[in-house]
């Protein structure tokens, strides 16, 4: 039976490959921040720790045959704010972690990389892995620091990795508390009546991708040695935001008020990943139709805002 760690394992990404990896009854560990849910990963392998903490970082993946890394140092929106610590909480550790696997003890690393970030502006779509990498945000920078890194240890010492590209995520155990995931953000704004917060006019195209189909992708990826190391995932197709907000609506059955901001300079104006090398190669292809995804995440925030408000949060 293969051994599994899950670096991030608390977040949303994480908490839904730990499911997952649970239900199929494989030897797991998780490292990071305590669970955002602990009553749904009972029984998990957990180890609590900060990212630069080595030797307990250390001492829950030696010996695992597949390492997760959905450890970062901040979401995209706060990165540019704090770019020295970024740098240092992201790729510095990745760097660390990386000197502390170079004598063996892992069998391979596979780092979910931003797929929405690591581009930059393109002069087509959708966008191919092997286009130019020109991010314009640092936490896309980073990101795509985090992958030079890991080839340059597979070239040096033969650590095994595959980068998944991931594009823009959302479904269950998504709650947009540090402001990322415009899908969990709208769906908070219908169900409550909070106003939406809309920078520009709407029409940032985004490749949005269930947390199911993410989740194939990352087991898809667990297997060694694959033929490309470099993978997007997405649904391949673009939706803007505006769409998004009718899309939205129409599931809850709820009217969301904008309330309108002036463009960012750090937001790409349109990003829609090809995934057909991920098709190829690692047999996978987005399951989802959107109208299903965003009916499950519906029913999941309606009950996880029902228990908040119970809870008096």
């Amino acid at each position: 039976m293969q051994k599994f760690c899950v670096l991030g394992g608390g977040g949303f990404i994480g908490t839904n490959l730990i499911l997952r990896l649970r239900d199929q009854g494989a030897d797991l560990r998780a490292f990071g921040h305590p669970p955002t849910f602990p009553e749904t990963v009972p029984g998990v392998a957990w180890t609590t720790g900060e990212f630069d903490d080595t030797e307990a970082l250390w001492r829950c993946i030696d010996g695992c045959d597949v390492v997760y890394h959905l450890m970062g140092g901040s979401v995209p929106g706060k990165a540019d704010a704090d770019k020295v610590g970024d740098l240092r909480r992201s790729v510095e550790n990745t760097v660390r972690m990386l000197e502390a696997a170079r004598g063996g003890g892992i069998g391979k690393i596979v780092f979910v990389s931003s797929g929405g970030t690591v581009y930059g502006i393109t002069d087509r779509l959708p966008i191919q892995e092997n286009m130019p990498t020109d991010p314009i945000t640092a936490y896309g920078v980073s990101r795509l620091a985090i992958e030079k890194y890991l080839n340059l240890y597979r070239h040096q010492y033969g650590i095994d990795y595959t980068i998944l590209r991931v594009s823009n995520p959302f479904g269950e155990y998504q709650t947009a508390r540090q402001g990322q995931g415009l899908v969990a953000t709208l769906l908070i704004c219908a169900f409550t009546g909070r106003r939406f917060e809309m920078w520009g006019d709407g029409t940032t195209i985004r490749d949005y991708v269930y947390v199911g189909d993410v989740t194939n992708a990352l087991l898809a990826a667990a297997h060694p040695r694959l033929p490309e190391r470099v993978f997007n995932i997405g649904s391949g197709t673009g939706i803007d935001v505006n769409e998004m907000i009718c899309l939205v609506e129409a599931v809850v059955g709820q009217p969301i008020t904008c309330l309108r901001r002036p463009s960012r300079p750090v937001d790409v104006p349109a990003s829609v990943l090809d995934v057909s090398r991920a098709g190829a190669l690692l047999g996978w292809r987005p399951t989802y139709a959107m109208p299903d995804a965003l009916d499950r995440t519906a029913r999941w925030m309606k009950a996880f805002l029902a228990k908040e408000t119970a809870r008096g949060i």
